[in-house]
């Protein structure tokens, strides 16, 4: 099978046959949850076959042309493709997990469908080299995160659940806008063109204000933030989907996109966009330090991270650069192993209120030293991963000349290590608040606790061959940095 027809199933896989899965729970509810794992696998296997073709230095492409230049054009290049791998190693996880978490609850078979839905959409806008279709894709996530956000379909439920599809879809026309802009410049809608005509000026920078807007929306920067803490009332796979490996990631990746080779910010605007995700990092890790809701500290969190990978693109050079890629991965696997570990909490202690636990970690051994690891490896300590992608993005900038934005995000890190610490110790030490006594027995090969056991490991384990993976992300940032 020529590599053009294994991008395109990337994505029509996962896009297309997630809507046979509620069919097939009408024969068995095992053979849809084992359909739904196929289907995430098997972009896997196929993005797997794609790695050494793109790290080669060869660049894949599929293209179907439609009437008035809105072709549908997909590219692999190593950025991509990398980043594809990340978000479908982390939701596969994740669906792993929701085998044990979703079972007793309703609406099990939209679950699964809007699941891998979600990640085709997320491979449709990631390799998409079309402004159009990057914003088709783009705004059918924006549906997936409403219906899953609105899980449980209680009224506080779903008017969060259009709280944050009315933001991200406001948003989302904004960067249409946008969009148009850049296409009636350069006439064309496909990205090589748009590149390689160079265009410059002040409506230029107008239409990257605009998509900038759909950008931050998306990656709940501040002050657009406030959708995705509301959002923590989904279920804790959606929360984890959310967080760490498909909603938020769009926007750090689109910009790394868009912005790195394709249109280049003016100095003035890209000093503005350091500005913003400075506060944002700022803002979302004081709130994260007095939260209650142990979701809630965990998204703010989230939050403050997204502006670390923002950094490492609006820098401008290939370390940075390199650091950004190499987060989104580090960053999607330690995050989604903390929402996961919340949501066990949750489970067993019936309760997302930090006031009410302590003691926990002698009654949830195991999902306690996972907590640690993926913890550990946010709040950017070695060995573990996030130790090298944060050092990356930090040393990049001030190599390339952002000294002051540099020190402040020095700062935010060491922030960082204040609230995750005071999150572990309220739950997991101190003095019980709470009648745990009565507790099942931690089982370790759950698909809930293997699921964040797994999580955390790799958090180590990337830490330990590090070297390997900052290989392709150096690989990829020569690649897309060519100045």
């Amino acid at each position: 099978m020529s590599y053009d027809i294994l991008l395109l199933l990337i994505v029509l896989v996962p896009v297309l046959l997630s809507t046979t899965l509620p069919a097939v729970a009408k024969f068995s509810v095992s053979i849809r949850n084992f359909a739904a794992l196929l289907l995430m696998l098997v972009p896997m296997v196929f993005l797997c076959i794609l790695l050494p073709e793109v790290i080669s230095g060869n660049t894949v492409k599929y293209v179907f042309e439609f009437p008035l230049g809105i072709n549908f054009i997909l590219q692999a290049d190593i950025f991509a493709t990398f980043t594809a791998l990340a978000s479908v190693l982390v939701s596969t996880v994740i669906l792993i997990y929701s085998f044990e978490y979703i079972k007793h609850y309703e609406n099990q078979n939209e679950y699964y469908f809007i699941v891998v839905l979600f990640l085709g959409s997320m491979m449709g806008i990631i390799f998409s080299a079309n402004l159009i279709f990057i914003y088709i894709f783009w705004e059918m996530t924006a549906l997936a995160s409403w219906r899953l956000i609105g899980f449980f379909r209680e009224k506080e439920y779903v008017r969060r659940a259009n709280k944050a599809f009315l933001l991200t879809a406001a948003g989302a026309l904004f960067m249409l806008v946008g969009f148009l802009i850049i296409a009636e410049t350069a006439g064309s809608f496909d990205l090589d063109i748009i590149a390689n005509a160079g265009i410059t000026g002040g409506i230029v920078d107008l239409a990257i204000i605009f998509i900038l807007i759909g950008i931050f929306t998306k990656s709940a920067t501040f002050p657009l933030h406030s959708w995705l803490a509301d959002a923590g009332i989904a279920p804790s796979p959606v929360t984890a989907l959310l967080h760490a490996a498909v909603l938020v990631k769009i926007g750090v990746y689109v910009y790394g996109r868009l912005f790195s080779f394709v249109i280049i910010p003016s100095d003035s605007l890209r000093t503005a966009i350091l500005v913003v995700i400075a506060v944002s990092a700022f803002v979302s890790g004081g709130i994260a330090f007095v939260e209650k809701d142990i979701k809630r500290v965990i998204a703010f969190s989230t939050i403050s991270q997204l502006a670390f990978i923002f950094l490492g693109f609006v820098s401008g050079g290939k370390v940075a650069f390199a650091g950004a890629m190499l987060f989104i991965l580090i960053h999607g696997l330690a995050k989604a192993g903390l929402f996961l570990c919340a949501g066990i909490i949750e489970h067993k202690v019936h309760t997302k209120d930090l006031d009410k636990m302590g003691g926990l970690l002698k009654y949830m051994p195991f999902t306690a030293v996972a907590f640690a690891c993926c913890a550990l490896s946010v709040m950017g300590i070695p060995p573990f991963a996030g130790f090298f992608s944060k050092f990356l993005v930090i040393i990049g900038s001030v190599m390339d000349g952002n000294v002051f934005t540099g020190f402040a995000f020095i700062i935010c890190a060491a922030f960082t290590v204040l609230y995750i610490v005071r999150l572990f110790t309220k739950i997991f030490l101190g003095e019980e608040r709470g009648d745990f006594k009565l507790l099942p027995k931690e089982k370790v090969f759950s698909p809930m606790v293997f699921s964040v056991i797994i999580l955390a490991v790799l958090s180590l384990g990337f830490g330990l061959f590090f070297g390997d993976i900052f290989t392709i992300a150096n690989l990829a940032a020569n690649q897309m940095i060519t100045i």
